[in-house]
């Protein structure tokens, strides 16, 4: 990219009139009001939902933003199926029937839009890690019949010792510490379904999952969208099992947990079956709604390059309410993500009180996150201006609440040349430019740029780091542990009075002047050499671009 001094030379403009604007008020003015119980948990297809997309939408509006809906408004529709699924479930062994009870033992759900589903008398086969990696020359399945089976696997990638130093993670083999989307949920389902299994148990452990029982609880067992069009093989039943239940259905077979994960990790591991069928009986109810992204342009100046798009992107949406609950029923999502979409609006108007970029933006509020990254899904399937087109998204997911750090990391990082620009900005601000602190909990594959990703379209989320100014070394990840122990999809996730946004205001600056850049550089971002996104777009756009 070229210098950005050069840039303001060229633009005869300064972008520090657009760093102005950010300002920490008019930051958690705008998170306060997301995340009050008024907008009642921001839920797709509730009222909370109309009132937050009209929110943004006004809040653009008020910017000066042009509406960037395909119909010419604010709003985008994704058209999305809920399904609420109340579901019994037994494991049968030696023709004794035991019931597993929820949620202690599992939550499980439908994806099948159908009143009711029964999965029985389903052999239940042990599968490792499910993984089907031909890069790795790894395969769980062995060509092994699985088709109307129920399928136990475990969480995560399969962690394989590096033969130099088994004390450490081979780096070459699932990305070593880091997680792969084979280590995801939707990738473990995805890959049962193909294989025609009947349903399909992840057996949650909370290190290799990143969160704990409780966040499984609260997230899967309401009601769950997908977009209208999905297509493709889905299981019949898709479940969590809890780590204490599933030692119980192992140890059935003659099996600790402990031997189960070593068996895993062992290349020539075969499917074995548990010596135990499941059945599951499942009511759905089912409804059709027409969510919304909420999208707005702030036009190019350039006539030649005004078609060639930026976009920003942070989720709106969150859990919701659940009148199940005693006292508390919202779940506020301050941190994630009102923060985010907070400081979509901040970057809105910082881009617009400064100099007039010569690509166009789109700011893109989506939908449907906490679904599976939906409304972002959406988006590149279904994009308004072409990815052809799109240089690159920047993700905001859960800004930085506790003070101003000494580095700043990015998720991903060494993924593509737009690491670089953060790496130059950081430096502008005395901070250093690290990886995740934590890979392993697969951050990269958990939010909505990684759909930008797939697409092939270069993609950054940036995070500060936890090494915050004044505090001790162990400061930030204890409070980062305490969010995810404490607050992480739970109705707790409240603005609290110790919050300092001054990190967040930070780390929203070098967003802005990488992204004000982005707008004037003739030279588009791309992925590095090993990214597994580069053939994807230079398929789409040219290398020398």
């Amino acid at each position: 990219m070229l210098n950005l001094v050069l840039l303001m030379a060229i633009q005869g403009a300064d972008p520090a009139s657009g760093l102005m604007v950010l300002r920490t008020n008019s930051l958690l003015d705008r998170v306060k009001v997301l995340a009050s119980d008024e907008f009642e948990g921001r839920a797709p297809g509730t009222p909370g939902e109309e009132k937050t997309v009209r929110w943004m939408a006004d809040q653009f509006r008020s910017i000066g933003l042009e509406p960037g809906g395909a119909d010419g408004t604010y709003f985008d529709r994704v058209p999305m199926v809920g399904v609420s699924s109340a579901t019994e479930a037994a494991v049968v062994r030696d023709g004794r029937r035991e019931s597993l009870t929820f949620p202690q033992d599992f939550v499980a759900w439908s994806p099948q839009t159908v009143p009711t589903v029964a999965v029985t008398n389903s052999e239940v086969v042990f599968v490792g890690y499910g993984v089907v990696a031909p890069e790795y020359g790894w395969d769980d399945y062995k060509g092994v019949d699985v088709r109307g089976k129920t399928l136990l696997m475990l969480v995560g990638d399969p962690p394989i010792p590096d033969p130099a130093d088994p004390t450490r993670l081979d780096p070459k083999m699932f990305k070593g510490k880091a997680m792969t989307y084979y280590g995801r949920w939707t990738y473990k389902y995805e890959i049962a379904a193909a294989k025609g299994a009947a349903a399909a148990i992840i057996v949650h452990e909370t290190g290799p999952a990143g969160y704990p029982w409780f966040v499984v609880v609260n997230s899967w067992s309401r009601e769950r969208f997908d977009l209208e069009e999905t297509v493709g093989p889905q299981v019949q039943v898709a479940s969590w099992m809890s780590l204490e239940r599933a030692r119980a259905v192992l140890g059935g077979a003659g099996l600790t947990y402990e031997t189960a994960k070593t068996m895993a990790i062992d290349p020539h591991f075969q499917p074995r079956s548990l010596g135990c069928s499941v059945d599951f009986s499942v009511s759905n109810q089912v409804r059709h709604i027409q969510s919304h992204n909420v999208a707005a342009v702030l036009p190019g100046a350039d006539p030649a390059h005004r078609d060639e798009w930026l976009v920003l992107t942070a989720h709106w949406d969150h859990l919701g309410r659940d009148p199940k609950l005693t006292g508390d029923q919202i779940f506020n999502g301050a941190e994630d993500n009102a923060t985010g979409s907070a400081g979509l609006l901040s970057l809105a108007e910082a881009f617009k009180a400064g100099p007039a970029p010569g690509r166009s933006i789109l700011f893109l509020s989506v939908t449907g996150e906490e679904q599976g990254l939906l409304g972002a899904k959406y988006y590149a399937t279904h994009p308004t201006h072409p990815l052809a087109k799109t240089l690159a998204n920047l993700n905001m997911d859960g800004l930085n609440t506790w003070g101003r750090t000494h580095s700043v990391a990015v998720v991903g990082l060494g993924n593509s040349t737009l690491d670089d620009a953060v790496i130059r900005f950081a430096q502008g601000q005395g901070r250093v430019v690290v990886s995740e602190p934590m890979p392993e909990k697969g951050t990269f594959y958990r939010s909505d740029h990684f759909e930008f990703a797939k697409v092939g379209v270069p993609a950054l989320y940036m995070k500060s780091a936890l090494d915050y100014l004044g505090r001790p070394e162990e400061w930030g990840q204890a409070k980062s542990n305490e969010f995810t122990d404490r607050d992480y999809h739970k109705v707790s996730d409240e603005i609290k009075p110790d919050w300092d946004l001054s990190g967040a205001v930070e780390d929203l600056g070098i967003l802005y002047q990488v992204g004000w850049t982005l707008a004037q550089d003739p030279a588009w971002p791309v992925w590095k050499p090993g990214s597994e996104f580069k053939a994807r777009r230079e398929a789409m756009v040219p290398p020398n671009r």
